[in-house]
């Protein structure tokens, strides 16, 4: 290169210095400069070409990363990785590696920042539409945490640029680091809630549409936000729970059960006889079994005699229904009632309920003493 050089230039005109550097060097670091411009602009294209071509079939995740990367690539990037890598082709002074070494380093924290926060976006967008129409509000909160990581990653970014331009960045660090500690005192139930948020994303202990028991309140979730989650009582107002709040009580979440316990008790009278108490349990017994066969599905578990109470006879029974619905156990219930009312009138059966007997005795008669000497008299009993 240096011989075709000299073929079309004089050597005065290759030997005069311009800024530190010879006319020669100088045309030396443009061709390299452009050759080299021009191999990283194919190999970019040669790339691009073959991800267009499998983008008939759906691409993975690792293709679809190569094309993120591939359009958030700049020209400024490619341009100082080639002028670093003619400076250093060419053979240039310490100087001028010096400077196209820095140079480069800037374009790639540049260059570093837009790729990062590219595939942070990708990650939003993929989680976005697996989970868009199951769980709209971890979608929601993954954004909002998509958008606090870019601006950690640009902070961090414009740390490391100032770090290269020479700027001394520690008392900077240390200024912010006493300022956070002071926003996060003043904000640390946002941020406590914040973190909850996240914990409800990537945790799931309920999701929208579950139904949710937290102490005296029951209902259904119906938004989950960075702040508060949303949930619709049965009464129908709409009842606001900080997240740090909910996830610190004690959440029963109906909808995961598989199947519902009922207990259910009932009294009869003091003035049932033996022989039908003994036959209850079994009456109990098998209306629940006939319902589990209407109504599938319902396990029967137990009927028993249990406790003589204060003015009943009385059972308790037991069954499952497979069916976490709560609607689903109503009716089960209602029809188990039925039959047990019909079927207690057919055998004389009286259901028990709060009764009170008073025994009333009748004082004996009072009676009269004899007359004293100054005419009185006493009652004797």
């Amino acid at each position: 290169m240096r011989s075709l050089l000299h073929r079309f230039f004089s050597d005065d005109l290759l030997a005069h210095s311009v800024l530190g550097a010879t006319v020669e060097d100088w045309s030396l670091l443009v061709l390299a400069l452009v050759a080299t411009a021009i191999l990283l602009a194919g190999a970019r294209r040669l790339i691009a070409w073959r991800v267009e071509r499998m983008a008939g079939r759906t691409m993975t995740w690792g293709e679809q990363v190569v094309t993120n990367v591939l359009e958030r690539t700049r020209s400024y990037f490619l341009f100082a990785f080639a002028l670093y890598l003619a400076a250093r082709l060419i053979g240039w002074d310490e100087r001028g590696l010096d400077f196209t070494a820095g140079l480069f380093t800037l374009a790639f924290l540049l260059q570093s920042g837009r790729w990062i926060t590219g595939l942070i976006t990708l990650w939003i967008e993929r989680y976005k539409k697996q989970h868009i129409e199951v769980d709209a509000a971890s979608v929601t909160s993954m954004q909002a945490v998509g958008i606090l990581a870019r601006i950690a990653v640009w902070a961090i970014i414009g740390l490391m640029l100032l770090d290269n331009l020479g700027f001394d960045v520690t008392a900077l660090v240390a200024g912010l680091g006493i300022g956070g500690i002071a926003i996060g005192l003043a904000m640390q139930n946002i941020l406590g809630d914040l973190f909850a948020s996240l914990s409800i994303v990537l945790d799931k202990p309920f999701v929208i549409g579950d139904m949710l028991a937290v102490g005296d309140d029951l209902g259904t979730v119906e938004y989950i936000g960075l702040k508060s989650t949303r949930v619709r009582s049965l009464s129908g107002e709409q009842i606001v729970f900080s997240n740090g709040d909910l996830l610190s009580s004690r959440v029963r979440n109906y909808r995961r059960m598989t199947e519902r316990r009922v207990v259910f008790a009932f009294g009869v009278t003091y003035a049932t006889e033996h022989a039908t108490l003994e036959a209850i349990p079994g009456v109990v017994r098998a209306i629940i079994e006939a319902e589990g066969e209407v109504l599938p599905p319902v396990r029967f578990d137990r009927a028993h005699f249990k406790k003589f109470g204060d003015s009943s006879l009385d059972f308790e029974a037991v069954y499952y229904v497979l069916d976490p619905d709560y609607g689903r156990y109503m009716d089960v219930q209602q029809a188990i009632n039925l039959a047990l009312v019909e079927a207690f009138e057919a055998r004389g059966i009286d259901f028990a309920f709060p009764t009170r007997t008073l025994h009333v005795e009748q004082a004996p008669p009072l009676t009269v003493r004899s007359s004293t000497a100054n005419g009185s008299s006493t009652p004797e009993p």
